[in-house]
């Protein structure tokens, strides 16, 4: 779901090029990042302090696989949004128990309900950085006071900058450590722990990275 309209908006234009990559993507996605140790963590973190049947948002779910099938096995009700329909169809079917909707982080509001935690595993680094700070704006307004919130991006001092991932197009945006920290605290969280990863993908098509994780919890206020 999506507010904008119109092929002469340039939002409009911006997430139709980030959505059909990853639908250009798919499966592909997986096959590339087998390995997701720091996400498999930051999901048990949130998981070790929920109660069953807590409501969790899913933020760029992509293919479900680990973090919406690791909340749903752990007894949570796990709503994913993507804006890829690709993406979204592989999660319906890796996770039939969860909700999956196509949703654009910055129209996230008061319709999708109240939830008890958030992820937004390496989907904020799609969007510019003064698309981030509305972001998690909006996802700091569906989480209820006291909610955990963990999010990941790849450490690089970049803003909205082309680049070829995985053969398509695409345009992604980092932060130094330091910086996101202030980015994620302004925007109302706290940030309880930090986890660096070096990482190497499953292919030559995606460079060696540093995955930044945040461990954070909701404001009261």
């Amino acid at each position: 779901m999506t507010t904008d309209s119109g092929a002469d908006n340039p939002r409009h234009e911006y997430r139709t090029m980030q959505a059909e990559a990853f639908n250009r993507i798919g499966a592909r996605y997986d096959e590339a990042f087998p390995h997701k140790e720091g996400q498999i963590a930051a999901g048990e973190w949130m998981i070790k302090q929920l109660k069953p049947g807590a409501r969790v948002l899913d933020v760029g779910c992509g293919t479900g696989s680990p973090t919406a099938q690791q909340f749903a096995d752990a007894g949570c009700e796990v709503t994913g949004i993507d804006i890829s329909p690709v993406m979204l169809d592989l999660a319906r079917k890796n996770v039939p128990v969860g909700t999956f909707l196509e949703f654009d982080v910055l129209d996230v509001d008061a319709s999708l309900g109240v939830f008890d935690a958030a992820t937004a595993f390496f989907s904020l680094l799609m969007l510019p950085r003064a698309d981030i700070a509305a972001a998690l704006g909006r996802l700091h307004s569906v989480l209820a006071p006291g909610a955990l919130f963990s999010l990941s991006m790849v450490e690089i001092d970049l803003d909205d900058v082309p680049f070829q991932f995985l053969g398509a197009p695409v345009r992604v945006t980092g932060y130094l450590r330091d910086e996101l920290r202030e980015v994620v605290e302004a925007a109302g969280f706290s940030v309880l722990s930090e986890n660096h990863i070096s990482y190497a993908p499953a292919t030559t098509q995606a460079p060696p990275e540093i995955q930044l994780f945040f461990n954070c919890r909701r404001d009261q206020f």
